[in-house]
């Protein structure tokens, strides 16, 4: 597993040991992709252009609703969607921010494994008096995430 960090994106990447076309699945099924990120998706499709919104199923974190906007899906190699990092805060209105854009990208490797980098960039746009906060609470998140889809697909 590599990380690199900057302040305005967040990058880990991680071989899996699965084919490419697993792995795509458990990234563009939403209701797949909710099982191993913690959030409900049921009945719900990944498509460009389109919402997805489901409550965050983690422990604690209930009151919080994973919300995207799918920007891109290219089989079985790119998916990425844009959104609000960190957006917990039940009174604050987020649609006023920029959001930030996550992209997954798969590759192959040696036997028949995938490689797998997620870079979630444009916390720079992310307001001042939260960025940090954002950063450092995604950079820890998505260090998990990828080991969350790694177990997922390896069962």
């Amino acid at each position: 597993m590599t990380t690199v960090t900057e302040t305005d994106r967040i990058e880990r990447s991680i071989i899996i040991n699965a084919p490419r076309e697993r792995v795509w699945r458990a990234l563009s099924s939403a209701e797949e992709f909710g099982d191993w990120f913690g959030a409900n998706l049921a009945g719900q499709t990944f498509a460009p252009g389109q919402r997805a919104r489901g409550q965050i199923t983690a422990c604690g974190h209930e009151h919080v609703f994973f919300d995207v906007i799918v920007e891109r899906m290219e089989a079985p190699s790119v998916f990425a969607y844009r959104w609000h990092p960190y957006a917990i805060d039940p009174a604050i209105d987020y649609t006023q921010e920029q959001p930030t854009l996550v992209t997954f990208t798969l590759k192959d490797a040696p036997d028949n494994s995938t490689v797998l980098t997620v870079v979630e960039s444009g916390f720079d746009n992310v307001p001042p008096h939260r960025r940090m906060e954002a950063f450092r609470m995604n950079n820890r998140g998505w260090e998990a995430q990828i080991n969350n889809i790694a177990r997922h697909v390896s069962l």
